[in-house]
């Protein structure tokens, strides 16, 4: 079993490509042929009729959760849909073994309406750090990757979010208000300012990207599934962004978060969204 950070970062050396292989496996093989193919049997609803899983997502994490225990013994797989399965199964996060945080379909609502705006999302994290992410984008053919202090790419091409230009309204991506509390909705309402554009977010990995990219200024989600920020959350921070809770702390992935929070492509920007957010 691995057994310190130092080794972790040893195996990324040796293994990254082999991780990223299997993520284009699993998308080529599991995701893309049933793109915009799915049979009715293929999608049922999890929680409600805006929950939805289908078998790509669930023979995507399938695929993955072998290929990825088998590339780093000793590491466990937390998965959404093994989750949804055994919530027991989220603990892990918190534990002592390497992890890999896994969303085989991030945004499956944009994949069964046959919009290309989804993703494949991994990371590796251990005690609670994020250690290094995949986000592939197949129908885009993008694919974005960070290391912890390394950096971040995509396609290759190193991304520098940068601060948003002078003079023009902040564009935030942010949770649709059916999946947030009457608090939660009263914060997201204090964007509606001058100098600030929220709109509804699509797929929490993308939008990451984006943030990454320069392409969007900062995100605001309320919700805390590791699945859906641990990619993104790395690859933000290692393009030079920044994220904040409303105490202004950063994001942690083993939760206790305070909701909601904002991801930004500087650390003036997420304090501004932040303290936006938090304006009584």
């Amino acid at each position: 079993m691995i057994v310190n950070t130092e080794t972790i970062d040893e195996f990324l050396a040796r293994r990254s490509a082999d991780v990223e292989d299997a993520v284009r496996t699993a998308a080529e093989t599991e995701i893309l042929p049933r793109f915009r193919h799915l049979a009715q049997h293929e999608v049922d609803q999890k929680t409600g009729p805006h929950d939805l899983v289908t078998d790509a997502d669930r023979n995507a994490e399938l695929y993955l959760t072998g290929v990825l225990g088998a590339l780093l013994p000793g590491s466990i797989v937390v998965g959404e849909e093994a989750v949804h399965a055994d919530p027991a199964v989220y603990a892990a996060i918190q534990g002592d073994a390497p992890v890999w945080i896994v969303d085989p379909v991030d945004g499956t609502r944009q994949f069964v309406h046959g919009d290309d705006g989804f993703c494949t999302l991994v990371a590796l994290a251990r005690h609670g750090e994020l250690l290094a992410s995949w986000t592939y984008a197949p129908a885009r053919a993008q694919l974005a990757t960070a290391v912890r202090g390394a950096g971040a790419f995509l396609n290759g091409e190193r991304l520098h979010a940068g601060p948003p230009a002078a003079g023009r309204d902040l564009e935030v991506a942010t949770s649709h208000p059916d999946f947030t509390t009457d608090e939660q909705k009263r914060a997201l309402l204090r964007l509606r300012t001058d100098g600030v554009a929220p709109r509804p977010c699509g797929s929490a990995g993308l939008e990451y990207l984006a943030v990454a990219r320069g392409l969007l200024d900062a995100t605001v989600f309320s919700w805390e599934a590791a699945w859906d920020h641990a990619a993104g959350l790395l690859l933000v921070e290692e393009a030079g962004g920044a994220h904040l809770t409303l105490t202004g702390e950063p994001f942690r992935i083993t939760g206790g978060n305070a909701l909601p929070f904002t991801t930004a492509r500087d650390e003036a920007t997420a304090r501004r969204i932040r303290g936006l957010l938090t304006t009584s």
